[in-house]
């Protein structure tokens, strides 16, 4: 539906980070929007603030009456949620204009030049680094996959500027709908094998994604991958790494509080740029920014470093909610064995002489069941673990699968398991110097009022 056709949007789960991006753009083009999710959260409160209609009741009573007409009204909707939703089957029955939000995205997408970041891990830093360095180079578009700190959005908007950024999500392939003139893939460590099945059928999804890439078009992609990409034959193929690869670091320097590196690209070099989230794998988030941007030719030294510098971070990637001489507690979005492995390893960077707690709340069934052994790995580089009551998500349970599946391989003998109602309670009863925690359930709420008690 053309958006001179479109005189209100419904989306069926709003409360998506994603679908929230496109919620507030339809607002920005001054349009109408309602929408359901199954539970409140920061996210809803802030998009109802806005101006949406949002409701958390499952019924058609709770759908507004302007929007149960198909004349005039788009519905997009996220496949998290189950198709026996009743607003959902309503729609798909009544003969509306129904997409989901990967195919709205591209279509919004298509008419400009599109970043588009994927990657198991990483996208969310690496897409938003870009945006924020695009915004200071005059203006972006910007579809992104976290709240960015300082926007407090994850949605930008420049009419004006043919340059977008979109965080490109391979779950239920939905990057396979957009259209990159850059596309950039960080990672392809297996993950959502609910819906891929095998690491072969994950790895042939990226592949294909870069078969999308247009004609004159670049593809950034991390060194070392499994990846065997498929770009067209006019498809500039660049790589990024922290010490190889086309784009890569020079001279890291570590210390009081601080990470510095040289940029290298291709036939040059950028000295001295300060990461503003000194986390170490942001030095390789960095990288793929920078490159993006650089592609794009629109990157040059004073914009590089200043961006980079001034990058503010993103809501639960890194958060710091207290740092005194005493305790230290970072909120971190890792979900993914590997993620949680580079959190843990940064947060050892950062704090080498201090004993490291792992919080850490396992987000799905079948993620749990897939990797139960690397997450204990992972969870081992720890001094002491906490795992909370997994978050199933969208998932129903899976017979013998719960947080205990991980616990139990979990070699340090310094472990427990507890539900998030116990965490700031339990916590407050140990003694700990850091404390990390991790996952992409609802454990950061619980997060503030442990730190606000060391205050």
């Amino acid at each position: 539906m053309e958006l001179k056709d479109t005189k209100r949007v419904y989306f069926v789960g709003i409360g998506g980070i994603g679908m929230a991006a496109l919620a507030r753009y339809y607002m920005s083009q001054g349009l109408p929007v309602a929408g359901y999710d199954r539970t409140r959260s920061e996210l809803t409160d802030a998009l109802a603030a806005e101006g949406a209609t949002v409701s958390y009741a499952d019924s058609m009573e709770a759908v507004p009456e302007d929007y149960r007409s198909p004349e005039g009204t788009l519905v997009v909707y996220t496949p998290a949620v189950p198709a026996t939703n009743v607003p959902l089957t309503f729609f798909r029955d009544g003969g509306f204009e129904l997409h989901k939000r990967a195919q709205v995205l591209g279509q919004i997408t298509r008419a400009s030049k599109s970043l588009c970041f994927s990657g198991t891990h990483g996208k969310t830093t690496t897409s938003s680094m870009a945006a924020h360095i695009l915004h200071l180079a005059g203006g972006c578009n910007a579809f992104l996959g976290g709240i960015l700190k300082g926007y407090n959005s994850n949605l930008m908007v420049a009419p004006d500027s043919p340059w977008s950024v979109v965080e490109a999500d391979e779950y239920d392939r939905s990057f396979h709908q957009l259209d990159p003139y850059i596309a950039v893939v960080t990672a392809t460590d297996p993950d959502h094998l609910d819906i891929y099945g095998t690491e072969e059928a994950y790895l042939e999804s990226f592949a294909h994604f870069t078969e999308l890439i247009r004609p004159g078009g670049a593809l950034l992609m991390h060194t070392g991958l499994k990846l065997k990409p498929r770009p067209g034959s006019d498809v500039r193929v660049y790589t990024y790494g922290r010490h190889d690869g086309d784009f890569h670091a020079d001279r890291i320097r570590t210390g009081n509080g601080t990470i510095v590196f040289d940029f290298v690209y291709p036939g040059g070099r950028i000295d001295d740029i300060e990461l503003g989230v000194p986390v170490d794998i942001n030095v390789e988030n960095a990288l793929a920014a920078l490159g993006a941007v650089w592609i794009a030719g629109e990157l040059t030294d004073e914009l590089a470093r200043k961006a980079i510098a001034s990058y503010p971070g993103v809501q639960r990637r890194f958060d710091f909610h207290l740092k005194t001489p005493e305790h230290v507690i970072i909120d971190d979005y890792a979900h993914h064995p590997d993620e949680l492995r580079s959190s843990i390893a940064s947060v050892r960077a950062l704090y080498p002489e201090r004993r490291l707690t792992v919080a850490f709340q396992p987000h799905l069934y079948s993620r749990t069941r897939d990797f139960a052994d690397e997450f204990a790995a992972a969870l081992d580089m720890a001094d002491e673990v906490v795992l909370i009551d997994l978050y199933p998500a969208r998932e129903l349970p899976i017979e013998g699968i719960s947080s205990r599946t991980i616990l139990d391989r979990i070699k340090n003998p310094k472990k427990i398991l507890i539900s998030k109602e116990d965490f700031v309670s339990t916590m407050k009863n140990r003694t700990f110097e850091v404390l990390l925690t991790a996952g992409a359930g609802d454990l950061n709420l619980y997060v503030p009022a442990l730190a606000d008690s060391y205050k």
